[in-house]
């Protein structure tokens, strides 16, 4: 590892540094005027506004600016309630603008322009405000590097109109939908992007070069913002709702009715903090899971699709250690239930999820750049519902009334760089166990930027789980050095938990006890030749060891490669070598390993225009292994066709065989741990519809049937070595058939700035069964013919804006 080091610290020192570029100025106007917002440029005030042109290439070919025929005139003036964003975007042909109704917070094909402030300055965070060529609007948060948030919401109000030379625009984003100082004089970070998608290019007003890291850090800046004041940001979105549900699996097998009611409210505590809040909410309506047959000793890791828990969350991020889909999840007893019957005892009732009573977020950033941000949760208390041999039914308490808590301190400092403290806290109440943990984070850059040092510590106290009264702590800590700029990159890096740490109470956890080392390294082609705009290259490696007592575990070595040709496809191919390994988990025995034979997986992706009518794309992946004759194969191809811009149909398809393959069976008589060689099969194909009526009301269906068997063709007794033996019969079938089918259809009208009046449908079926079926089509066919749980609901929320509803009366 030292001469490796040595080596690439040789390297760096030949490579060339890539030229700095400077930031861009522009001075604010004030305006009295008024302004129609209809997407024409013809008002009198936008005659003395700021005027922005030259917008300079980000990709494919960084550093040009645009061509006259394609040029951006842009315009910003501002009052005492708003910023006004606004432009005339010329193209050659009309032919050339890509426009489709998406929907609100969809990008899809279109080309699209949007203004993005750093308010207080501090180069690593900031808001973006966005508009399609067909009035559609997209909204995002950015943070350290470039990372996106775009389940961040604000409500502002722009429109669009195509003519004959391209298209023009108008956007006024309230002083209410951001943050900023008091101060009289202000200058905000600022930076304005373009993208005009057929010709697959994309523009800045100051220059992002990409192969610099960041880019709130090479905004430029808005200046002389004058004597406007932070408005109190109050807003309310009740919502009324109304569900029918038909659960086949109930006594009556009846509709049963509801109907709830709730408030999300947010409010400006003061000009750089928010409270987010929501009481009694509603979630019926969010996407169904994509629930997957789960072979691995881990949990799955699920998707989070409520959108309180999506929006603005990233200070709550850090560090890794909130899954949001712990608040409201399963109930810590749930599976006591059943293993906890009497003779003759049945369950009548297990809720699988826990019912949140309310949920609060607090956050924003001070003056000197002091991030805080606090969470907490709120969850009731659960019961089973058990009958007795005589039908007498009692509950089962499987989950106390629960507080969740977040709180995170991150100073922003010079450079892109930072310091957190993360602490996140879980209270049950009773007699039930509670948890902490607390982490320091670090992410330090050079002057330049070329050079990056982080990680974290952290450290977990579970109190009262082992046995009352006792608290079992653990830590962990990861750290990372590398190179960041420029066309190479690398770094290295350790991970380390002993044998307690465990964050799996607000954190998603699968394992501890390990310390790993490893690095990446890559290189970026990023000017365009002759027949590509980019290649981005890339190798790393992981070679992981039990920590207590120290034993070999993995290593891990892959590569890839990608590159956007110039007709706009994309193409990639990646490998991986894994020799033998020594896993720890997979026998579901403490204290046995299993040894997995050596392996190697070769893969290739391809994906068309997606800017055109007709787009796909094709993965294939192999894993081959010569102990047992073992060959995976994963392929999916996906296509979508948009027949114009309101419809859009697309239907991917994933189908994986696995030959021969290696795997844990079951745990028999005395703690034995049986293996298997199986044959499996998964399908599963996604067909998604979209419609838009128009910018403001649109419908979008998604019908999902995943099938997942598993085939046990011979057995192995795990012996202490890790090294198995024949066995001759086996005393449990593990062999696994799997059917999971939802149907979710939406449809959404937003009848005013953030209000919307939503009807869904979904429908969810299940079928598990140990007699393998080979055939897909009998097997979709099965699961239909099973019972199927409906849902139609009605949901309403409408968005009050304090000032809005004060200055009406």
């Amino acid at each position: 590892m030292k001469k490796l080091c040595c080596l690439w610290i040789l390297i760096l020192i030949g490579l060339n540094l890539v030229a700095q570029t400077t930031s861009r100025k522009v001075a604010a106007v004030r305006t009295s005027l008024p302004i129609k917002l209809d997407g024409e440029i013809n008002e009198e005030a936008w005659k003395s506004a700021a005027v922005i042109t030259d917008l300079v290439e980000m990709r494919p070919t960084f550093g040009q600016v645009e061509d006259k025929r394609n040029r951006s005139e842009l315009y910003i003036l501002y009052n005492d309630n708003a910023i006004y964003f606004g432009g005339i975007l010329h193209e050659a042909s009309r032919d050339s603008i890509s426009s489709e109704l998406a929907g609100r917070d969809a990008v899809g094909v279109n080309d699209f322009v949007g203004i993005i402030f750093d308010t207080y300055q501090d180069k690593i965070n900031g808001l973006g405000f966005f508009v399609t060529a067909l009035g559609e609007q997209f909204d995002v948060k950015y943070a350290i590097g470039n990372n996106e948030d775009m389940s961040w919401n604000a409500v502002y109000h722009t429109a669009s109109k195509i003519t004959s030379e391209g298209w023009s625009f108008e956007m006024e984003i309230p002083y209410s939908a951001i943050r900023f100082s008091k101060n009289q004089i202000q200058q905000w970070g600022m930076n304005i992007i373009r993208r005009r998608a057929k010709s697959g290019k994309q523009f800045s007003w100051s220059p992002v070069n990409p192969a610099n890291f960041g880019f709130m850090n090479q905004a430029g800046t808005l200046t002389d913002i004058t004597d406007i004041k932070p408005p109190l940001r109050l807003s309310f979105s009740p919502y009324l709702s109304s569900y029918l549900t038909h659960n086949p699996f109930a006594p009556d097998q009846k509709w049963d009715a509801s109907i709830n009611g709730g408030m999300d409210l947010k409010y400006g505590i003061s000009d750089a903090f928010t409270m987010d809040m929501t009481l009694v909410p509603d979630f019926g309506q969010v996407q169904s899971d994509n629930q997957v047959l789960n072979l691995t000793p881990f949990e799955v890791r699920y998707d989070e699709y409520r959108p309180f828990f999506n929006e603005g969350t990233e200070l709550f991020n850090k560090g890794n250690l909130f899954y949001s889909r712990r608040v409201g999840g399963q109930p810590i007893h749930f599976g006591d239930v059943s293993n906890n019957l009497a003779p003759g005892e049945s369950i009548v009732r297990n809720p699988t999820e826990t019912k949140l009573l309310n949920a609060t977020k607090i956050s924003g950033r001070t003056p000197k750049k002091l991030g805080i941000g606090f969470f907490n949760a709120i969850t009731r208390p659960e019961y089973a519902r058990v009958a007795d041999n005589d039908k007498v039914e009692y509950e089962v308490q499987t989950s106390p009334l629960t507080n969740y808590n977040v709180l995170v301190l991150d100073q922003a400092m010079k450079h892109n760089s930072s310091v957190t403290l993360v602490n996140t806290n879980v209270w049950r109440s009773g007699t039930d166990y509670d948890a902490n943990v607390t982490s320091v984070l670090w992410d330090i850059y050079d002057k330049n930027v070329d050079w990056n040092v982080w990680g974290q510590v952290a450290h977990s106290w579970i109190m009262g789980r082992e046995a009352p009264g006792k608290t079992t702590s653990g830590y962990y800590y990861n750290a990372f050095i590398g190179k960041v700029k420029g066309r190479f990159s690398f770094d290295i890096h350790r991970f380390y938990a002993d044998d307690k740490y465990d964050q799996r109470d607000m954190g998603y956890f699968t394992n501890n006890n390990y310390v790993t080392h490893g690095f990446y390294a890559g290189y970026k082609w990023l000017k365009p030749k002759s027949f590509y705009n980019n290649i981005y290259l890339n190798v790393n490696a992981n070679y992981s060891e039990m920590a207590i007592p120290k034993r070999y575990q993995y290593l891990r070595i892959n590569a890839n490669t990608n590159s956007q040709l110039k007709n706009l496809w994309v193409v990639g191919f990646n490998g991986d070598f894994r020799p033998e390994a020594h896993d720890y988990y997979e026998p579901r025995v403490n204290g046995k390993m299993v040894k997995l034979p050596t392996s190697y997986m070769t893969g290739l992706f391809i994906s068309s225009n997606r800017a055109k009518k007709y787009s796909a794309s094709v993965e294939f992946y192999q894993r081959i292994s010569s102990k047992y004759d073992y060959a995976g194969r994963d392929i999916f191809f996906g296509n979508s066709y948009r027949f114009n811009n309101k419809l859009t149909i697309g239907l991917s398809s994933f189908v994986g065989f696995y030959d021969h393959d290696f795997g844990f069976a079951y745990v028999g008589a005395s703690d034995s741990s049986v293996f298997g060689l199986r044959d499996r099969r998964t399908v599963e194909n996604v067909l998604e519809t979209k419609y838009n009526f128009n910018n403001k009301m649109g419908i979008t269906f998604r019908l999902r049937h995943y099938w997942s068997q598993v085939e046990y063709t011979r057995f192995f007794n795990l012996k202490n070595d890790g090294e198995v033996e024949d066995l001759a019969r086996a005393s449990q079938n593990p062999d696994n058939n799997v059917n999971y089918f939802n149907i979710d259809m939406v449809y959404t009208w937003q009848f005013a700035p953030g209000s919307f009046l939503n009807i869904a449908w979904k429908n969810a079926g299940a079928l598990f069964d140990q007699d393998v079926e080979t055939k897909y089509f009998n097997n979709l066919s099965n699961t239909l013919n099973d019972p199927q749980q409906n849902t139609l609901s009605v949901k309403v929320i409408y968005y009050l804006d304090y000032l809005k509803l004060k200055r009406k009366s």
